[in-house]
């Protein structure tokens, strides 16, 4: 049967015509766009498209991106869609990013014309840049999710995403899809003054699989013998695939592609069916609770196996186990027993078991009537379960002897409301791709006992109360902790397995999905070598050793992280509550991790850091190393000038190994390491870096020192040729930037190289932010002219702009220094999701200098690039050393590569 769409209707064909006949008269108004050349650029018509009749720009011209006003924009922006189901609401909204910043300064325009970043490259219609927010109730709670709505005025149309006006009540549409579409529109219009718009299930199915599939880089996972694997899909290899949406009843969906899509088979026996009879023969008063009593049962008590029919024997010849089922239920029919006599637990796995099976079974036979090998399954009767999936996965296996894979979806239960969602068709999130997707994890959901997932906690105070109630105070802080109470739950991580380390066990993390923020400016490092292969992390987390290993590293210093975060607000009643929140929300994430490894995704350390330093913003602490990076920076700049004079008096062989010995002694500053904690209270911060310049002896463990000194000084009388442009990934705050990096930095400058210094985004431990680099590079630039006028080319000093054509201030090897953000918040970096500044920076870039733990050891250590690549960093880490380079703590890596070809 093919998706409704597909299907011929006259009326609405004529409809259609009279539409586009209309919408060509109109098209000088809305259809067409200026262009830089004067020729008017026409618009898809597959999308609504915005009225640019009128426009004019609202406040200060010379803001970045300001406010543009259309006053004749008719289209609507709506920011809610529903999939209403028979048991519960799956609920989708989205909101805008409210800390996006419109400031702007010469600076960055200089960079952007230096770089070639325009605004030409955006889209024509209203690009997300918020969060998804995905949240779940009971359907006979609809009133509970009618008041959600109200509360966070979802159900006003928000015509002008540019500015906060909303639509009047009594004007709105929203889209929905399911059964309560029909059933719950005329609540909805009573209690909100909204029109219900409703879409096609089986198009919003298939919809929102698909768009999950091409955007979201860890949805689609395998589930056998409780182990979950995640699968990287080739969005460019998606189609064809079988989608099994199983709900009361089974729907079995051939997907060729956007919009091409057909009901191809299906069965009666589903969730319904194990509910039904579930119901019926064990008394249990919710689906939940017949879930929760099969991972106590045991089904030969009731199951006829291969075993009971050949005296314990395997049926060998034809593959067939001593635990295979034979007849599901087939023991029930030789036992003179009553049903009061077998226990409910053992009713409840044999139903789960014989459906399962059946479902497994069905979808490998539509798979192998066409030819397919891929099966995704989703829907209410799955909802995470582990043992469902285990099921399922090994009747396909079984029945395609190994030829197929069941794979299963983290959002499944939000197909119908994601593709409600995006049947607006005015959000652009069709073109949107995994590296602009961003999953986070907030904490706290109001609710106990938490089948359902209720939506996340806004209101700090709120979310603050929530951990304190929900989450046990402890005295101190040990690893992992601290487990939530029996029975309680929360968005975030608080599940509490009823069958703990069984395979048997109920995997909430299906359920427990994050926001997803949009991100449109991020993109794929272009310099890396092939993409599809790169994997950031270098220590593998599935490991049970390493994940234990590194979640207790994590929990031991978040005591020192929370004096700090404290310390960084003035140690104020109202921060100290919000540090005692933050540890108890962190520590909750790392019991759940602990648990439950694959809970958020495909976890490694570079995710594990970004969940910490999201855990602190969410708890505002926006920046809790802010006075200790200001201080370290002070004494470092102080100490500069007679470094660089030292610099200039050597030889140039003798300076560029001191540089490197440099940039590794000051890298030794980290304040996310506890053994480099430890040196802050033995000696000030100059101390210590002589001290570790005055160690660094040659050969260090990874020791590629000659081969780079050999591309930058040449040998044997070959002069070499200068970088064009290198990229400086920097590091930490004070000495390690200033001493370190900076110098560095200079020496290119001096040889004609441009010099792009790579920072954070956001602030993470002590870790220098593209923020604060600009007054960092003033400071210094007082005391050398080399950096003084690179930072005036690369406008990084405003007050002394210099024309970039004037040759009054610059001498034939002057090179312009600039600062541009990396795209996170996190002292790892994922080389997958960077700015789409940097991702400009990099396409002329020839060289890429990586250095600190985080970026060149954590992550990026086996990295390929397409350019040369210098990775520098100390290991301050005894198990990393021993793993990754079979060294020690303070050991020293110098890692020259050319390009990967």
């Amino acid at each position: 049967m093919a998706g409704q769409e597909d299907e011929y209707d006259p009326i609405l064909d004529n409809k259609r015509e009279a539409e586009a006949k209309s919408q060509v008269s109109v098209a000088a108004d809305k259809n067409m766009a200026p262009s830089t050349s004067g020729t008017p650029i026409h618009r898809s018509g597959s999308r609504p498209q915005l009225d640019l009749s009128k426009a004019e720009i609202q406040g200060n011209l010379e803001e970045r991106d300001p406010t543009i006003l259309l006053p004749n924009q008719s289209d609507d922006i709506s920011h809610l869609a529903l999939d209403i189901g028979g048991s519960l609401i799956k609920l989708l909204y989205f909101s805008r990013h409210e800390d996006y910043s419109n400031d702007d300064d010469k600076r960055k325009r200089t960079i952007k014309e230096r770089l070639g970043i325009t605004n030409g490259n955006l889209r024509s219609y209203p690009v997300l840049g918020g969060r998804l927010h995905f949240v779940k109730f009971e359907t006979h709670k609809i009133n509970e999710c009618l008041d959600f709505i109200h509360s966070k005025q979802l159900h006003r149309r928000d015509p002008y995403p540019w500015s906060s006006k909303t639509l009047p009540l009594g004007t709105g549409v929203i889209k929905v899809t399911g059964g309560g579409a029909f059933k719950f529109a005329d609540l909805f219009k009573e209690r909100l003054g909204v029109s219900i718009e409703k879409e096609d299930e089986m198009h919003c199915l298939v919809s929102g699989a698909n768009f999950l599939l091409k955007a979201i880089r860890h949805e689609a996972f395998t589930h056998m013998e409780g182990e979950k694997e995640f699968v990287q899909i080739d969005p460019n290899d998606l189609y064809p695939y079988l989608l099994v949406n199983v709900g009361s009843g089974v729907s079995i969906i051939k997907v060729d592609g956007e919009g091409k899509f057909e009901r191809v088979s299906g069965t009666n026996v589903g969730g319904g069916t194990y509910w039904g009879l579930g119901r019926l023969l064990t008394k249990c008063k919710s689906f939940d609770e017949l879930l929760e009593l099969s991972q106590k049962g045991d089904n030969s008590a009731i199951d006829m196996l291969v075993g009971d029919i050949y005296g314990g024997m395997d049926y060998s010849k034809i593959g067939l186990s001593a635990s295979t089922i034979a007849s599901s239920f087939g023991k029930a029919i030789s036992e003179n027993k009553e049903l009061d006599d077998y226990r409910p637990e053992d009713i409840s796995l044999s139903l789960l078991r014989m459906i399962s099976y059946n479902i497994g079974q069905i979808s490998y036979l539509n798979a192998l009537r066409f030819g397919l090998k891929r099966i995704f399954f989703g829907g209410f009767f799955i909802r995470g379960h582990a043992y469902t999936m285990d099921t399922i996965s090994f009747a396909v296996h079984f029945w395609s002897k190994g030829e197929m894979q069941a794979m299963f979806l983290r959002h499944e239960g939000f197909l119908g409301a994601l593709g409600a969602f995006m049947s607006y068709e005015k959000h652009g999130l069709d073109d949107l791709m995994s590296h602009q997707l961003v999953e986070r994890f907030p904490m706290g959901a109001p609710y106990t006992g938490g089948n359902i997932h209720g939506p996340p906690l806004g209101d700090l105070d709120e979310k603050i109360s929530w951990m304190e109630k929900f989450v046990r105070r402890g005295t101190e802080i040990t690893a992992p902790v601290p487990m939530t109470p029996s029975k309680t739950t929360g968005l975030g991580g608080f599940e509490v397995p009823s069958s703990r380390g069984s395979a048997l066990r109920s995997d909430a993390s299906a359920l427990n999905v994050g926001v997803l923020h949009l991100v449109p400016t991020l993109e794929v490092f272009p310099l890396l070598a092939d993409p599809k292969t790169y994997e950031p992390n270098t220590i593998d987390l599935s490991d049970q050793g390493e994940r234990e290993y590194w979640l207790k590293v994590l929990s031991e210093h978040l005591p020192d992280l929370v004096d700090t975060a404290v310390a960084s607000e003035g140690g104020t009643e109202d921060a100290k509550r919000r540090g005692d929140a933050f540890a108890r929300a962190f520590s909750a994430h790392l019991a759940r991790l602990m648990e439950e490894p694959a809970a958020y995704g495909k976890l490694g350390l570079a995710n594990l850091l970004e969940l910490r330093e999201e855990c602190l913003r969410e708890f505002q602490f926006v920046d809790a190393y802010r006075s200790i990076k200001q201080r370290e920076n002070e004494a470092s700049l102080a100490v500069l000038p007679d470094l660089l004079e030292e610099l200039d008096s050597m030889s140039e062989e003798a300076r560029l190994l001191t540089l490197i010995e440099g940039v590794l002694a000051a890298n030794i500053f980290d304040w996310g390491s506890r053994a480099c904690v430890d040196l802050y209270h033995k000696g000030t911060i100059i101390e210590i870096y002589r001290m570790s310049r005055n160690k660094m002896q040659r050969p260090w463990r990874v020791d590629d020192f000659d081969a780079f000194k050999e591309r930058m000084l040449g040998s044997g009388g070959k002069q070499p040729h200068r970088h064009k442009r290198a990229l400086l990934f920097v590091d930490n705050s004070g000495a390690d930037v200033i001493l370190g990096m900076l110098p560095l930095a200079r020496e290119f400058l001096r040889r004609g190289t441009e010099v792009v210094l790579v920072a954070n985004s956001l602030p993470a431990l002590n870790d220098v932010t593209a923020m604060e680099l600009p007054d960092i590079v003033a400071g210094a630039a007082k005391h050398c002219d080399i950096l003084r006028r690179a930072a005036e080319m690369g406008g990084l000093l405003v007050d002394a702009m210099v024309n970039p054509g004037d040759g009054s201030k610059k001498d034939s090897t002057s090179a312009p220094l600039m600062v541009v953000e990396n795209g996170c918040g996190s002292p790892c970096i994922d080389l997958r999701q960077v700015s789409s500044e940097l991702a400009a920076a990099a396409k002329d870039a020839d060289l890429v200098v990586l250095e600190g733990m985080g970026r060149a050891l954590h992550t990026n250590f086996n990295a390929q690039f397409q350019c040369e690549a210098l990775k520098l960093a100390m290991v301050k880490n005894q198990r990393l050393a021993e793993k990754l380079i079979k060294g020690n703590i303070y050991d020293c890596v110098c890692r020259y590569e050319p390009p990967s070809l």
